[in-house]
């Protein structure tokens, strides 16, 4: 028996050394092992393990306990009760260290399963910050494209309306110059009845001038 409590003690200092201190891969193989006995049937039989060592703890302490008041009865304790108050001991320190390391095995486990899941979600808030950090950069690189967009809009606006305004000048010009033409037909127009009413005066005192030629002539 208590070989085989050396045994367990021992394995079990083992698998915490290795879950305390990462080691290659043999933390993971332990974490896998672990995980699979608390899987199944595995926790049943491991709380049973432990009740029965618990009995045994509290079997070896009463002894001790009874060997302990027989010796104070009597006064000596003889060479075959201080053998079995020995063994009571070795065997019920062995008990409690075992139940203690894997208490602490159980504990290391559950704090590194939470350490893992921690580790993954802080490595999924970081994936996500640097597409935040992506999408922001785009949209920066988006909004400045936009900006230069817009700063060619209005300068092709100011461009128009310079252009608008050049021709707004000329149609005024050429409408200022297309009253002054207007002006001066109405004047040759005009001037054209004029001459053609002194045609006509001519041509009348020509005509009279003609017959009274031709009254002088007869």
């Amino acid at each position: 028996m208590i070989q085989l409590l050396f045994l367990v003690l021992f394995a079990e200092g083992a698998v915490a050394l290795i879950l305390i201190w990462k080691v290659g891969p043999l933390r993971e193989l332990a974490m896998r092992g672990l995980e699979q006995l608390k899987t199944g049937k595995g926790p049943a039989t491991v709380k049973t393990l432990a009740c029965t060592m618990s009995v045994i703890l509290a079997s070896s302490v009463a002894s001790i306990l009874k060997i302990q008041n027989r010796g104070t009865k009597l006064g000596t304790v003889t060479p075959m009760d201080q053998v079995l108050w020995r063994t009571h001991l070795l065997e019920a320190s062995l008990i409690g260290y075992t139940l203690f390391l894997a208490l602490v095995i159980d504990r290391l486990h559950h704090y590194l399963r939470k350490l893992v899941s921690l580790k993954t979600t802080v490595r999924t808030y970081r994936e996500e910050v640097d597409n935040l950090k992506k999408e922001q950069q785009s949209f920066q690189e988006k909004e400045k494209t936009s900006l230069s967009e817009i700063k060619k809009l209005h300068e092709e606006v100011t461009s128009l309306k310079e252009r608008m305004q050049k021709l707004k000048s000329d149609s005024e010009e050429h409408e200022k110059r297309a009253q002054t033409a207007e002006a001066h037909v109405a004047a040759l127009r005009k001037q054209s009845e004029e001459l053609l009413l002194e045609y006509d005066r001519l041509l009348e005192d020509n005509q009279i001038l003609q017959t009274r030629a031709l009254a002088f002539r007869n």
